[in-house]
């Protein structure tokens, strides 16, 4: 039987209420949206290879489709740690549900993080933008994943992802009257959002889904 996993410490960000009134302030649309969702906030959990593994597995496949793989990908060991995925035999996470392709990508990141190559000793004092290239030369992760990285495993305030559909559309019902929206209506939108971008961004997602997004 594959281990049972310890409890998740939960992290809310120091900046949220912060956050909150700088934007209520700054913005009409925030100013009704934030009440709508009492004390919800962003929270953080498991480790930085787990949050990035999860989100390999989840890539193309519907919610549920991706827990079950990850369900069974986890009960390949007794720990998911970069050195032990890189034990695991091909065929056996193939069995898993998961695809040749996802499988070249998981041991790629177990590789990244195994021999040092990204620095996550680093990253506290690392700019958004230094740890997104970090990221993204990791085969499987392209720029949205690191942005979600940035926003929910590390918290940083002002991460602003414009390839995020959920974003787009939401700018778009909330500020455009459903009208469609490019990347420069969002941007000009954020304007008065920064520095807390991240913020205002999980309030336009709880908008369309009240239901918080957790990775």
């Amino acid at each position: 039987m594959p281990a049972k996993p310890l409890p998740v410490k939960r992290v809310t960000p120091e900046y949220w209420e912060e956050a909150c009134k700088h934007l209520a302030k700054k913005d009409r649309v925030m100013r009704r949206l934030i009440p709508q969702f009492g004390d919800a906030c962003l929270e953080s959990r498991g480790d930085a290879f787990i949050t990035l593994a999860r989100s390999i597995v989840g890539q193309q496949i519907s919610v549920k489709a991706a827990q079950s793989v990850w369900d069974k990908f986890t009960a390949l060991s007794k720990t998911l740690t970069p050195a032990q995925v890189l034990k695991l035999k091909v065929d056996d996470m193939r069995a898993a549900g998961l695809s040749a392709r996802k499988v070249e990508y998981l041991v790629d990141l177990a590789l990244h993080f195994s021999n040092g190559t990204v620095h996550t000793r680093q990253w506290s004092e690392m700019d958004d933008e230094a740890i997104i290239d970090e990221l993204v030369a990791i085969r499987g992760i392209g720029r949205w994943t690191a942005e979600m990285f940035l926003i929910f495993y590390l918290l940083r305030p002002n991460v602003l992802p414009l390839d995020d559909v959920g974003l787009i559309n939401g700018i778009s019902k909330n500020y455009f009257s459903g009208e469609a929206v490019s990347r420069s209506d969002a941007r000009e939108v954020a304007a008065a959002w920064a520095p807390y971008c991240s913020v205002a961004t999980w309030y336009i997602w709880r908008s369309l889904d009240p239901q918080p997004v957790a990775y």
